[in-house]
């Protein structure tokens, strides 16, 4: 039997043929010689560097293009850290000895001092 359409074998007859995978370009100038059918818009990875072309074509066929730098997360610098004010902090050991300084003035001021008795209270019978 013969075939008589004409079109090599494996020939798409103008159709685009649904990619899945990435695609991937060897710099700037190949991104732009990339063919975007018209109301498409396709995602190239740039084989040279850490960066992904989206490119678009409107309706009639008009390409654009955006150029977004990506970073690989871990790869990049560290973000600095904010300085909160530097706060001392006292040790236990500080902390009782400071304890022990105002129990020694509290017990030499009390021995100073003339012990007042509490004022009684005068208790109202009804």
């Amino acid at each position: 039997m013969l075939n008589y359409n004409y079109y090599p074998v494996g020939y798409n007859y103008g159709q685009q043929t649904p990619s899945t995978g990435l695609q991937w370009v060897q710099g700037l100038e190949a991104a732009k010689s990339w063919y975007v059918a018209p109301n498409t818009t396709v995602a190239l990875f740039d084989a040279e560097a850490q960066v992904v072309y989206i490119k678009s074509a409107d309706v009639s066929g008009m390409p654009s293009m955006k150029v977004l730098d990506y970073t690989i997360r871990g790869t990049e610098k560290p973000v600095e850290s904010v300085s909160l004010p530097q706060v001392e902090y006292l040790t236990k050991d500080d902390l009782e000895a400071v304890y022990e300084a105002i129990r020694d003035l509290r017990d030499d001021i009390d021995s100073l001092s003339i012990r007042r008795t509490p004022k009684k209270k005068e208790v109202i019978e009804e």
